[in-house]
């Protein structure tokens, strides 16, 4: 099997808990060859904990190595457009965290170098790769047979989970005026969407969607299709919840999005028909492989019968960076790539306009 010398560009919390780790065990696949990060103490920590890693004094420097093949861009979201873009220059398989960018306008300016580039490059939306998610695509029934579909995400932030079960790092030593510079970059790259002049609510209601409902809107989109329209959309509790009517013409999809801090997780996905009923069940996906469910319910003659798939153990991030490999290897496409990753950020561009109709409330 081909191993792949791995660069990443960013050592924060997903990548200390999730794609390091994974990384190593799929060491049959990878080689984590480098690492860049804007802290010098994750750099120094990561560099200790993986010794093959090469440190670099820039993320460019890291990108345009000839000891990389493929580049992980983990790093704040501002940054995305303008790491992928030194990627692709220096011709890089890529991997990229959600959201792909925070505008349409970014994705759009990518694509355009992108209509013959030979690489992978490939959104991190790992819900998608679940197994409850893709055995439940053999379980749904038939689009024009589907009444209602119910998502949502009841959940607390990574930290509630990490700081009981991990030793993270949090970093103290990053330059205050650089973090000062991608704070300002990342607001104007939210008023492009939201509006000069948007309220706050409006502004965290679309940091929410970027980071948190990309992933079941990426999600829904693979399962049920495109949808016709964004009929209704609401935020409460200053932006932090989002209720959203998604059109799909003979039926509704109702997607919830609740943050607290009760450090609890809850997410979940269920297509009906009348006859019918799947439910794909996640736990919180920074504890690896806690199992995925699925629960599919079907009409008997003595009532509902419901057929439990699982608990699936098979870990979503590890799905993701073997199906990764395997487009890396074998020069197919990815269903998460920049295009697909298009149609989220048009879909939650069109949520900020219904907030704005109604005033989101």
């Amino acid at each position: 099997m081909a191993v792949i010398r791995v660069g990443l560009v960013g050592l924060g919390e997903v990548a200390q808990s999730i794609h390091l780790p994974v990384l190593s065990n799929q060491r049959d696949r990878w080689l984590i060859a480098g690492v860049y990060d804007v802290s010098p103490s994750l750099v120094a920590l990561c560099r200790s904990e993986y010794p093959t890693a090469a440190t670099f004094d820039s993320a460019e420097a890291l990108i345009s190595s000839p000891d990389i093949d493929a580049v992980f861009i983990l790093s704040s979201d501002e940054t995305h457009s303008r790491f992928v873009r030194a990627a692709i220059q220096a011709n890089k398989h890529i991997l990229l965290e959600k959201p792909a960018c925070l505008t349409v306008r970014e994705i759009d300016e990518l694509l355009a170098l992108t209509p013959n580039y030979a690489k992978t490059i490939f959104i991190g939306y790992m819900r998608r790769y679940a197994p409850a998610y893709q055995a439940a695509r053999e379980e749904l029934p038939d689009s024009a047979n589907i009444t209602h579909v119910r998502i949502f995400d009841l959940i607390s932030e990574g930290r509630h989970f990490l700081k009981k079960s991990q030793n993270i790092l949090y970093p103290t030593d990053i330059d205050p005026a650089l973090l000062a510079r991608g704070a300002k970059e990342r607001e104007a790259l939210i008023r492009e969407v939201v509006g000069s002049d948007a309220p706050a609510d409006l502004v965290r209601a679309y940091r929410g969607l970027t980071a948190l409902s990309s992933h079941h809107i990426s999600a829904m989109r693979g399962l049920i299709g495109e949808p016709v329209r964004v009929l209704a959309a609401h935020r409460t509790n200053g932006g932090a919840n989002t209720s959203v009517t998604f059109d799909y013409g003979h039926f509704a999809c109702l997607y919830d999005a609740v943050v607290d801090d009760l450090g609890l997780f809850d997410a979940m996905i269920e297509v009906r028909s009348n006859k019918k009923r799947v439910r794909i069940i996640y736990d919180t996906p920074y504890i690896r492989s806690l199992p995925t469910r699925l629960e599919v319910t079907e009409a008997g003659p003595f009532g509902p019968v419901t057929k439990a798939f699982g608990p699936l153990y098979g870990d979503a991030f590890s799905n993701e960076l073997e199906t990764f490999h395997r487009h890396v290897t074998e020069g197919t496409k990815p269903l998460t790539d920049l295009a697909d990753s298009r149609r989220d950020l048009a879909l939650m561009a069109e949520i900020i306009e219904r907030m704005k109709e109604t005033g989101g409330r």
